[in-house]
């Protein structure tokens, strides 16, 4: 039976190296993040259960690994927004599948070239690898994202990358042919020919690509909003072997949406994370999305507190701009909101802070915010 590899090494030749290898050798491969630290690093290895693990100094064979089942090309642990992470299951017909749908949405040719410059161990960095591998284009890997060197790629020829949002406003996108969106909620004003994707770790990519499924993807909202997901490039199962997917094949992403008027299909967030307020349903990303254009606001984030009034009330987490001469106040953004959005959308409170918790993909992770110790909240 084949092995599950674990791959601890950074971005580069010798990540592709490793990866092929194991590939060839009929392993599957589980890529750790480079910037665990050691404890949270051994507890991935527990629960994953490789046969060994592959390093900069060699193999280290782990006691208590288990096999995969032939076919098996990854294991990817989930972002973790939402909770405790899982390791999704992805098969090589699956990996294959996505990487020639992408491929041909894009229009990738030959004279492609690919950079990787987002984590390998998830799924928006590893795939930009293994798509350029499953279609034989060039490809380029950093350890990491750098705005300077990416346009430095660029200048030498890559065409192709793959971005979250606060990495695109770094640099120059007319630099490459195209570039796609992952992860956080994208900027209002972006490039034409940067494309928004909507994916998880379980469909082994973006499978929506500006609201309009692949090829081969079926999208389905359920009468209580939920984005309903089925096509080739799903998971397997999770690494536990419990799968998310119902009899008929169908991903219950946990995500609400609707269908929009053009036919594309728009999704709000987390079915979690949608606030009701005094009965009426307020989504955080669209109160963001407003906030966020404030001149005093960095970044922000919009979370649901419990209210005994309201049922819950709507809380606004803000990292304040360096540029602005003081942090903005809870009245100005309420009048900042005033004009765009009905008044149950403004925040109640105001929270200060200096960082907000993302995940490696820069998805804002809202239970940690709303599960934040008092001492951690200055706020209005």
């Amino acid at each position: 039976m084949p092995h599950l590899v674990a791959i601890d090494l950074p971005g580069g030749p010798a990540f592709v190296d490793a990866l092929q290898r194991e590939w060839a050798a009929g392993n599957a491969v589980l890529p750790v993040d480079q910037r665990l630290p050691p404890t949270a690093q051994r507890a991935l290895l527990i629960a994953m259960a490789p046969s060994w693990v592959v390093t900069a100094d060699g193999r280290a064979d782990i006691a208590g690994g288990r096999e995969v089942e032939p076919g098996d090309a990854l294991v990817v642990a989930t972002s973790g927004s939402t909770g405790a992470p899982k390791g999704v299951v992805l098969t090589h017909s699956a990996v294959e599948a996505s990487a020639l749908a992408t491929s041909r949405r894009l229009g990738v040719d030959r004279s492609d070239t690919w950079l990787a410059c987002l984590p390998l161990a998830h799924v928006g960095g590893l795939s930009v690898v293994t798509r350029a591998l499953v279609t034989g284009t060039p490809l380029v890997v950093h350890d990491g994202f750098s705005a300077a060197r990416v346009e430095a790629a660029a200048r030498a020829g890559t065409t192709l990358v793959s971005l979250v949002a606060t990495a695109l406003a770094r640099i120059d996108a007319d630099l490459f042919r195209v570039i796609v969106l992952g992860g956080s909620r994208p900027p209002t004003q972006r490039p034409a020919h940067a494309h928004v994707t909507y994916g998880l770790t379980e469909t082994g990519s973006g499978v929506v690509y500006d609201g309009v499924p692949l090829d081969g993807v079926e999208v389905r909202v359920a009468a209580d909003g939920e984005v309903h997901l089925r096509g080739p490039m799903l998971l397997r199962c999770y690494r536990d072997g419990s799968t998310p997917l119902d009899i008929d094949g169908w991903l219950h992403t946990g995500d609400a949406g609707e269908w929009l008027p053009d036919g594309r299909l728009h999704v709000h967030g987390r079915h979690g994370d949608m606030i009701i307020t005094g009965g009426e349903n307020v989504w955080p990303d669209v109160v963001e999305a407003v906030l966020a254009t404030h001149p005093g606001v960095a970044e922000v984030a919009v979370v649901g507190e419990p209210d005994a009034e309201w049922g819950q009330r709507v809380v606004a987490w803000v990292v304040p701009s360096p540029y602005a001469q003081a942090p903005p106040t809870l009245a100005q953004l309420r009048s900042h909101l005033a004009g765009n959005l009905p008044a149950f959308c403004s925040p109640k409170q105001l929270y200060l802070t200096g960082t907000l918790p993302r995940t490696a993909l820069g998805k804002v992770q809202r239970h940690l915010l709303a599960a934040a110790p008092e001492a951690d909240r200055h706020g209005q």
